[in-house]
């Protein structure tokens, strides 16, 4: 039994350098099959953060599709989508479509031929055009995607349409080329979905100031034998109904993934009744918010058998009869699930991983059950007994709701804290704040944890995965709920002894930077804190300041501003500077769109001279998250030295000191 060596929490030596931790950032994406081949995105953190399309060969090996500097990311929404699809041609081999993140061009490329050609041009403005979730589409040269034309320089001089591009490459330098299936009445859509008969399209359709997983309409229309749509109608959905996906089963009805019960439950829907059947009733969510398009949770097999991702808090696999309505669960150690769902006759292929495996590509054989990893295998980059135990907790708000989160203790092999030392913790409020944590092998998790500090990721109330009542505890809260159940979470560590009560951090992304920066102001509560590219100002937010899908975000989540507009001061962290106290640490990327540099500019200039210690990191080349492996190291090692010095601990050789200034 190995003898546990004695040393403060924080300081203890860890295999895990912040370079490590950096190079194996980011996750496999958007699977798909390419004749008999397995398809997939792969980040690329160590070559600029690109994207890279991989293909699994019929021998087993694994190779890149296409080398650098190619970038398969469409930046639809900002957010993203699916960026690729393959176009099966009778008596040739298939054709590879996809976006290219340099010019936003669609491209389409033969493997293993000449280089990839562009399908369409230019935009007119700095945004240009934006293509996402191509579509291949029998008997016609062209794929249908989702267009996104930008036709002015503000975020909101935006159109979106249903779009065919032709296949032979006119539209290349022609944008009239490019025939419209829709006309722009609907502000957001998803791609088009066809019938097993080709007679008939579906799509998700909403509009400001909802977002998808507020409310959405199921659309379907009929197709003319030029490909055009006629009598457009809308099948289900509406103001209080969301929809995160539809897709046509074999038989020729519909299969939508709805939140009529409260609980995004999967749905066979007649295309022309518009009658639904709840295939599954659950008080568990088969689906998810659809931040990017093209996300697949559900897909008909060819038996009539449905692959389905379901869960509370998380989502594994499983196969639905919608005879019967029971689930039969995906064997293996797989615990969560990605909505990137591909099927290929019997074959169902995904994206999972679990708390000691990172996400790998995995397909399942449904004719014998078998699971088994196939690309981007695990494998473990370090010894994994330095990887946490993570726990699922329920902690209870102060009005009695839940606060559901994941503990991931201090932990490492060869080392313990001093007897009756407890170990800091920092709580992690995640981005969204629609969105939610996953109990998955992190190696930045392990950066801190092998160290001896504490991680708790907190599922706030507006997290998603637990139904749409607990999404709707942030309604009209933001800045409220968000910090005080992560307040919560951190007096109940405190208070049950498993955190140092002052030795607590709060941090977060996005809006879970929001909701550092406002605990920060408004509570006593931690430390210090880190803040990454953050919302600092709901005015300005609300003012033409970020992208056109969140620009109307604000309106749900702290009330419409011609309204409530005090509010938006209120509840902003750029108005409440004067509370902070607490050192803290700013990074921000100098190419985010969705949450600009000004945010932290004008957040800056309220603290300075206020005596407050911070840093303030900026990143040339980085968006909304980042995905350079220089960057994500330089980041985690400001945040440990941040740690260190506030709890007092020596972080130990290779951490730069962050100069901390007021």
């Amino acid at each position: 039994m190995m003898t546990l060596s004695t040393a403060p929490h924080g300081s203890w030596p860890s295999p895990v350098t912040a370079e490590l931790a950096a190079a194996h950032d980011g996750r496999p994406d958007q699977v798909g099959t390419v004749g008999e081949e397995v398809w997939w995105i792969a980040p690329r953190p160590t070559e600029a953060g690109r994207q890279a399309l991989m293909r699994l060969l019929p021998d087993g090996s694994t190779r890149p599709a296409l080398p650098a500097p190619w970038n398969i990311r469409t930046r639809l929404n900002e957010y993203g989508g699916r960026p690729w699809t393959a176009v099966p041609r009778p008596g040739a081999g298939p054709l590879v479509v996809f976006t290219h993140y340099a010019d936003q061009r669609l491209y389409a490329w033969e493997p293993d031929g000449p280089a990839p050609r562009p399908l369409t041009p230019h935009g007119l403005h700095g945004a240009g055009l934006r293509w996402a979730d191509p579509l291949p589409v029998s008997g016609r040269n062209e794929v249908w995607c989702l267009l996104e034309e930008f036709t002015g320089p503000a975020p909101a001089d935006v159109r979106r349409v249903l779009a065919a591009v032709p296949l032979d490459g006119s539209a290349a330098e022609d944008r009239t080329a490019v025939r419209e299936l829709t006309d722009d009445r609907h502000r957001f859509l998803t791609a088009p979905r066809l019938s097993p008969d080709g007679r008939c399209a579906a799509w998700l359709a909403w509009d400001h100031p909802r977002m998808p997983w507020d409310g959405t309409e199921l659309l379907t229309a009929e197709l003319d034998e030029q490909g055009t749509f006629t009598g457009v109608r809308t099948l289900m959905g509406g103001p209080g109904e969301s929809i995160a996906q539809v897709e046509w089963a074999p038989d020729g009805s519909l299969l939508a993934l709805s939140d009529r019960t409260g609980w995004w439950n999967p749905y066979r829907v007649d295309p022309d009744t518009g009658r639904s059947v709840n295939l599954c009733a659950r008080e568990e969510e088969f689906a998810g918010p659809l931040w990017k398009v093209g996300q697949r949770w559900l897909m008909p097999l060819p038996d009539g058998l449905i692959a389905v991702l379901h869960g509370r808090g998380g989502q594994r696999l499983a196969i639905l009869d919608p005879a019967t309505g029971t689930l039969a669960d995906a064997e293996g150690p797989w615990t969560e699930w990605t909505p990137t769902l591909a099927v290929d006759g019997s074959r169902v292929i995904g994206i999972a991983a679990a708390p000691d495996r990172a996400h790998e590509v995995v397909e399942l054989d449904t004719c014998t059950g078998r699971t088994r990893p196939i690309g981007d295998p695990h494998t473990d980059p370090m010894d994994p007994a330095y990887y946490p135990r993570p726990r699922t907790r329920t902690f209870t708000a102060p009005d009695g709701h839940p606060i559901h989160a994941h503990l991931y203790p201090p932990h490492n092999p060869g080392f313990r804290g001093p007897e009756g030392e407890l170990p800091p913790y920092v709580i992690r409020a995640h981005g969204g704040p629609t969105g939610r944590c996953e109990a998955v092998l992190d190696l930045e998790t392990v950066y801190f944890t092998s160290r001896g500090i504490g991680i708790v990721d907190v599922d706030y109330g507006g997290s998603a995965g637990y139904g749409r009542a607990y999404r709707e505890r942030l309604r009209h809260q933001w800045g409220l709920v968000d910090v005080q159940d992560c307040a919560t979470v951190a007096e109940a560590l405190a208070a049950e002894g498993t955190a140092d009560p002052g030795r607590l951090a709060i941090r977060g992304g996005s809006a879970g930077g929001w909701t550092t920066a406002a605990s920060l102001a408004t509570t006593r509560r931690y430390a210090c804190g880190t803040i990454l590219y953050p919302v600092l100002d709901a005015l300005t937010w609300a003012q033409g300041g970020t992208h056109d899908l969140e620009s109307h975000y604000l309106e749900s989540l702290i009330g419409p501003l011609t309204q409530v507009p005090d509010r938006y001061r209120e509840r902003s962290p750029l108005y409440r500077a004067d509370g902070i106290t607490a050192p803290f640490l700013l990074l921000q990327g100098l190419d985010d769109r969705i949450c600009p540099p000004r945010q932290s500019e004008l957040f800056l200039a309220e603290v300075a001279g206020r005596g407050v210690p911070h840093a303030y990191l900026t990143f040339e080349g980085e968006a909304h998250g980042f995905r350079r492996s220089e960057t994500v190291a330089r980041a985690l090692a400001a945040e440990l030295s941040l740690y260190s010095q506030v709890f007092g601990f020596d972080a130990g050789p290779g951490v730069p000191a962050l100069e901390l200034r007021p």
